[in-house]
């Protein structure tokens, strides 16, 4: 069952900041992971987007709605329950919001508090952690030192 997350409702309870430069994206990066570990799709939101920051972007299996300010991402997942119709009820919302939960509930979408997603995302980082047989991409700095390490066994030849 695929998530609706209220993003800014979410941030503190993974150990973020709303004050943080960049809670919004390190957020995604956590439900990126949560969503690969657990083979489930997410759409967050979240409300404030400056002009030309606003609109839709996906990464993976999450999709990101910055949605502009003037505008709250309570509304915005409102109106997309209400677009889904019947298949709400495939989906779980993540909120502690009691409006966005009673929308989510009128709708007959799973509901789920910020609090108890935040756990599930914490599981699924440790089980991701402790996953040896797991294929992790390289940083850039390992890269670097393996084009050394590679490099030099060339010239010695």
């Amino acid at each position: 069952m695929p998530y609706i997350i209220d993003g800014h409702n979410l941030i503190p309870r993974v150990g973020l900041r709303l004050d943080a430069l960049d809670d919004e994206m390190a957020l995604v990066e956590m439900l990126r992971e949560f969503c690969r570990v657990k083979k489930k799709r997410a759409e967050i939101y979240f409300d404030g987007a400056p002009p030309g920051e606003d609109g839709t972007r996906k990464f993976g299996y999450v999709t990101a709605h910055f949605v502009r300010k003037g505008r709250t991402a309570d509304s915005a997942i409102h109106a997309r329950l209400r677009k889904m119709g019947n298949s709400a009820r495939n989906w779980t919302v993540v909120s502690s919001d009691r409006e966005v939960l009673a929308s989510a509930r009128y709708a007959h979408a799973s509901v789920l508090s910020a609090d108890e997603f935040a756990q599930q995302v914490e599981n699924a980082r440790f089980i991701a952690q402790s996953d040896p047989g797991e294929d992790k991409a390289l940083s850039k700095h390992e890269v670097d030192e393996w084009m050394k390490l590679f490099s030099s066994d060339e010239k010695d030849s």
